[in-house]
């Protein structure tokens, strides 16, 4: 009788040519073991099939168990995927952060989208950003042997009474504990901090960044994004938004500390996502400013990053006077910005004509200003009976995923029947900009 193992992990896929393609691995078997060890996850099975010399336990749909011996280069890969894209379930979120997104989300959405993540596998593997509070103590073991970095971590403050009231949980003062032996370990780590008006703001803020810089050169950068509000706060802690005035503050105060320690480390370390700058109405700094886009993913840069890149693909374009119409839909906050590097397109190509048309949330509410969560409904309904041209761009980011369907379900075919036009996706890269335009 086949014996039995704690973890089976079922492969999804064999690519062809690889070591699991010779050795008649197919979709539907089930990894054991290798060199005689169980599997965790997929970190566990990353570092084990990294030796040279393997002997892998496999159990075929028969039930048949195949022991195979292999010989390979050293950290050459296998050719195998998972059902299990971790090798194992995904972690939840066990906090009730006082401002989290998902929260917000309204009733009868798809279900996973109201998933709350805090897996710290997914830091690595995805660069989502995590708590913490849902580590433990062989996790911390696991990632220090492992040398995994880098580890994204959600600070919000470092004040630890002020930490276990924002996310609701009484642990998360402690889970600070774990940043030094991260530190002591070597382990690159990147901080997030989701600023709320007049909670971890102003003192709590400095008070935040000079503790975090005490992990240099460790704690490689830190963001801060302001925190998102839809309408959908019945019931939630109460929370302000940043005006313009306040943003500009904002703004001053991160300059202080990036002068500060832009002298004493060599890097401005502290890092201002782009709503900061487009809401006080502050230009966008030079490239050299983000110290090469570390945190991007953050919205740290992207709009700098984007108007190089169009600069720089228009620089090896040479013009044209093809005369076309089209239109561009986008969000509220970034639509100036577009505006203007439609308008440095014109000067190469003055007949091509492009309306640029800010779509308002209403779906999620007016305060919600970001391109990436305007909804099908929203689109269509503000859009329909405006001069479209011969088609419209939207940016990827409007979309989930590989799925061409918006957050509200809406798809992108469903657009194109009630606009009457067709629709080109448009990658968020300056040069997919403009050569979606021209």
């Amino acid at each position: 009788m086949a014996q039995e193992y704690d973890n089976h992990h079922i492969i999804r896929s064999v690519a062809a040519g690889s070591i699991a393609s010779e050795l008649s691995l197919v979709p539907g078997d089930e990894l054991l073991r290798i060199n005689g060890k169980k599997i965790a996850d997929i970190f566990d099975y990353h570092y084990l099939v990294n030796d040279e010399f393997l002997t892998l336990l496999v159990r075929k749909a028969s039930g048949e168990e195949w022991e195979l011996e292999i010989e390979k280069e050293y950290e050459e890969d296998l050719g195998i995927t998972f059902e299990e894209s971790l090798m194992d379930k995904y972690r939840s979120c066990r906090n009730k952060c006082i401002f989290c997104f998902i929260d917000q989300m309204p009733p009868g959405m798809r279900e996973t989208l109201y998933f709350k993540d805090d897996d710290a596998r997914l830091s690595f593997l995805q660069g989502n950003y995590i708590t913490l509070t849902n580590m433990s103590d062989a996790d911390v073991e696991r990632i220090c042997f492992y040398k995994l970095s880098p580890i994204n971590i959600s600070i919000h403050t470092m004040d630890r009474e002020l930490r276990c009231k924002m996310l609701n949980n009484r642990f998360a003062g402690e889970a600070l504990d774990k940043l030094v032996k991260f530190y002591e370990a070597g382990i690159t780590m990147n901080a997030q901090i989701v600023l709320c008006k007049g909670i971890n703001d102003g003192a709590q803020l400095d008070y935040s960044i000079g503790q975090l810089a005490g992990f240099l050169p460790f704690m490689e950068s830190v963001s801060v994004v302001p925190v998102g509000k839809t309408k959908y706060r019945e019931g939630l802690f109460p929370l302000e938004s940043f005006g313009k005035e306040d943003a500009a503050a904002v703004l001053t105060q991160l300059f202080s500390w990036q002068e500060k320690l832009l002298k004493e480390h060599g890097t401005r370390f502290v890092h201002a996502s782009d709503e900061w700058f487009l809401t006080a109405g502050i230009p966008i700094p030079n490239a050299d400013y983000y110290e090469g886009y570390g945190q991007l993913e953050n919205g740290v840069g992207m709009v700098r990053l984007l108007m190089d890149e169009v600069a720089q693909a228009l620089n090896n374009l040479p013009g044209g006077n093809e005369k076309k119409e089209l239109s561009l839909a986008t969000g509220v906050l970034i639509a100036p910005v577009l505006r203007r590097l439609v308008e440095d397109i014109r000067k190469k190509y003055p007949n091509i004509t492009v309306h640029v048309y800010p779509v308002v949330n209403h779906f999620f509410g007016e305060e919600i200003t970001v391109a990436g969560l305007v909804t099908g409904t929203d689109l269509t309904a503000q859009l329909k009976g405006k001069p479209l041209g011969d088609y419209l761009l939207i940016p990827s980011a409007m979309l989930r995923g590989q799925e061409c369907d918006f957050l509200d379900d809406y798809t992108v075919s469903q657009v194109e029947t009630t606009l009457q036009t067709r629709v080109h996706i448009v990658k968020s890269d300056g040069m997919s900009f403009v050569h979606a335009i021209v």
